[in-house]
């Protein structure tokens, strides 16, 4: 439902922020299907960019006028957003709304998963799935800048395309995926997979992996995974498996500033090159929960109200 209502009021040591953009991502459509359990009413997303229009009390790194972004906000469906001081991220000159509004989840997610959940070292092979997703094209850039070699799996020849010219060595489809993984390291396979569509690529993912892989489940794009038999990991290769959340490597401001520095810093400079797939008018939300649950969509999703 689209409708208008008053811009909220900014707590004790909360921003209230003007939305210039807001980004669209799987988390939205996990809580608004049900998958993720939330309170009603609810209005969806997490992510924006945009301008500080009003402080609450204590309020002391922000003023009335400063850009800013984040992946924790409250609402950001919406025109205007709440924001809590510790969870705003600044955005620096040179960086316009719209690449500020597609970074934050998606691009604090590349960076903890590469440096934090498994930390890639030059010569590593990843396996990274849905390498055209908004994840997907920047976690390739990084994991190339570390010296990485990188296979990615991909729906479509566009999609290739897009996966190819981020920088993936080896660019496959998803039919017998870990068939792949397997030649092209000569059997020995991936020594970590990054596997956000869940459901549909797990048991691939577990079989791509060398012995003491580590399997990084992170979403679940075609689904939950099922109930897994730990003997699995063991007749694997001493198999490692782990389902880590942002939210647990955004536990404070020095790690928020830490992330996000990294990968604005690198888009402002040109380093890090953002994809947005595609903007919807606010009132499209719908519509553009649609495309991105049918995987009709490549790079980052936004809304602009």
């Amino acid at each position: 439902m689209y409708e208008e209502s008053e811009p909220p009021a900014p707590g004790p040591r909360q921003l209230l922020v003007k939305v210039r953009a807001a980004g669209v991502n799987f988390i939205d459509t996990y809580k608004r299907s049900g998958t993720y359990k939330v309170p009603f009413p609810f209005t969806p997303g997490s992510e924006a960019a945009g301008t500080v229009e009003a402080v609450g009390e204590g309020v002391t790194a922000f003023s009335v006028g400063d850009r800013v972004a984040t992946a924790e906000g409250v609402n950001s469906y919406a025109d205007y957003m709440l924001v809590s001081e510790d969870a705003a991220l600044p955005v620096p000159r040179g960086l316009d709304d719209f690449t500020a509004a597609a970074l934050p989840l998606q691009g604090m997610t590349a960076h903890f998963l590469m440096n934090s959940t498994f930390k890639v070292e030059p010569g590593h092979t990843v396996l990274l799935h849905a390498g055209a997703g908004g994840v997907g094209l920047l976690l390739i850039q990084m994991l190339k800048s570390r010296g990485a070699e990188v296979i990615t799996t991909v729906s479509t020849d566009e999609k290739e395309q897009l996966a190819h010219a981020a920088g993936a060595d080896h660019v496959v489809r998803y039919d017998r995926f870990a068939q792949h993984v397997r030649e092209i390291t000569g059997g020995t396979g991936a020594d970590v997979v990054y596997d956000g569509v869940g459901k549909d690529t797990f048991d691939g993912s577990l079989d791509a992996l060398r012995v003491r892989g580590t399997l990084v489940l992170f979403g679940a794009a075609s689904g939950p995974v099922p109930p897994v038999d730990p003997q699995r990991l063991n007749s694997g290769g001493s198999l490692f498996l782990t389902r880590p959340t942002i939210a647990h490597h955004l536990r404070d401001a020095a790690e928020r500033r830490w992330r996000s520095n990294e990968i604005f810093t690198a888009a402002a400079d040109g380093s890090l090159k953002v994809r947005i797939g595609a903007r919807y008018p606010l009132s499209q939300a719908a519509q553009a929960h649609r495309d991105l649950e049918g995987r009709r969509t490549t790079g980052k999703v936004l809304l602009v109200p």
